[in-house]
């Protein structure tokens, strides 16, 4: 089933020229949701303005999901994504965001963290890769106010993973990084949804999903009152960080 997700998003920006609509994302990993297969159930989710991946998908059901809806697609590689794999779908698919790169698609910026390790087989998983990517990522949003999206193939610590299967254990480093940055929106695939009770979770004000299969995004335009408690938050910050700066590191001592 194609999870459906509605979240007010806290900029105005991405929605002018739109006369008002929504922005519409579809994101997908590790498995093709086998109702998107059938063209009446493409449809009913129909238009999509972009596609996000979040690692694990086969590249052939990639391509196939962005030639359906003939939607531009952004997306990571996860820990399956082997380079010899990929080299094969050159031809028809797009290359994969480089770690902590960002972009700008349809108004808002989207962030990359690929799979912090070894991909493919024999595949391992690095805690000190995951800080250096949340680290880079961190430094290059130093100023940037703009509400953003996070992608990732694994989830932050604690928010969306499986604490006690080591393999499928979030990352400290995204964790430090959610807390950090707090993107508006977070997502990742990697955990079974077996294994957890919701799909979706809110740590403080970034809401962080689980797209496993397929979910479907509408991020709607804000209205005053959270555009308004958007530039507040902001100022705190923003004053916070001043007075943290002016105390110097012997304050902290």
């Amino acid at each position: 089933m194609t999870k459906r997700l509605t979240i007010e998003w806290p900029d105005a920006a991405p929605f002018r020229g739109r006369d008002g609509a929504p922005i519409r994302l579809l994101a997908v990993s590790d498995v093709l949701e086998p109702t998107l297969i059938d063209a009446r159930n493409r449809a009913a989710v129909s238009p999509i303005d972009l596609i996000v991946g979040c690692g694990d998908l086969d590249c052939y059901d990639l391509a196939f999901v962005a030639d359906a809806f003939n939607a531009p697609i952004v997306y990571v590689h996860g820990n399956h994504d082997t380079d010899e794999r990929w080299k094969q779908c050159g031809p028809f698919c797009p290359e994969a965001i480089h770690s902590t790169a960002i972009l700008h698609r349809v108004g808002l910026s989207i962030a990359g963290l690929t799979w912090p390790g070894h991909r493919g087989k024999g595949g391992y998983r690095s805690e000190r890769t995951a800080w250096n990517q949340a680290m880079r990522l961190a430094t290059r949003r130093l100023g940037h106010l703009d509400p953003m999206i996070v992608l990732s193939h694994v989830p932050p610590l604690g928010a969306g993973d499986v604490p006690t299967d080591a393999y499928h254990r979030g990352f400290k480093g995204y964790r430090w990084l959610l807390e950090r940055l707090e993107p508006t929106l977070w997502l990742h695939g990697h955990t079974p949804l077996a294994a957890t009770s919701e799909w979706k979770i809110q740590v403080g004000d970034t809401t962080v999903v689980n797209v496993t299969g397929a979910v479907v995004i509408e991020l709607l335009p804000p209205t005053t009152g959270t555009a308004a408690a958007r530039r507040l938050r902001l100022s705190l910050r923003a004053l916070a960080r001043k007075a943290h700066r002016k105390r110097g590191p012997a304050a902290d001592l």
